[in-house]
């Protein structure tokens, strides 16, 4: 029974993300009509393919190797799973429409600076960082956990942040009579917030 419901959850993580790439769509079509541009395309079909892969591996790896819920880390790790949830969300709504899941800058609008950036620079990226490690730990699955940690700090680390810290500097660099803004924030909304997951 406890099996199921954690699929249930995965189930429903799945349609969160379906959701998302819904919402991003519409958005990163607003900031492109306002003149926007892309940026580091290269590291977006990787991130998706590990984002999609955490969903997959948490139900291999309960199932297949058996993992047990213990009740102290699945009750903890559930309520850190909605919390980044909840964060998540609170992102998209801070962005509105210069949210989406990839690095786009629509030059001339200012930085965002209300909701949870008024406090972290990337609070998408902490999101999908408490989730990466949460989700698979509702039940156990701490090889989950543990490589998609690993996979996801290199793709933030290494490609992703650089990216968005990159059009961020472009997005400073253009003067404030420039066409109009920004696409989604960098961490799962990219460019947004500054120019404008994960």
């Amino acid at each position: 029974m406890v099996l199921t419901a954690y699929l249930v959850l995965l189930g429903a993580t799945a349609l969160e993300r379906l959701a998302e790439l819904v919402v991003s769509t519409r958005n990163a079509r607003w900031s492109f009509a306002r003149g926007g541009t892309e940026h580091g395309r290269g590291h977006f079909p990787p991130m998706v393919a590990l984002h999609a892969g955490l969903l997959v591996a948490c139900a291999v790896e309960v199932i297949v190797a058996d993992r047990p819920f213990l009740p102290l880390l699945g009750w903890t790790a559930l309520v850190l799973t909605l919390a980044s949830q909840a964060l998540r969300w609170w992102c998209i709504t801070t962005l509105g429409p210069r949210w989406n899941t990839r690095v786009i800058v629509v030059p001339g609008l200012p930085l965002v600076t209300g909701g949870p950036y008024r406090w972290l620079r990337h609070p998408n990226y902490v999101a999908v960082v408490v989730e990466g490690i949460a989700l698979p730990l509702v039940h156990t699955a701490w090889v989950t956990a543990l490589a998609f940690t690993v996979l996801n700090a290199v793709l933030l680390l290494g490609f992703r942040i650089p990216s968005e810290e990159r059009a961020l500097g472009l997005l400073a660099a253009t003067p404030p009579d420039g066409p109009a803004a920004t696409g989604g924030r960098a961490d799962a909304d990219p460019a947004a917030r500054r120019p404008g997951r994960a």
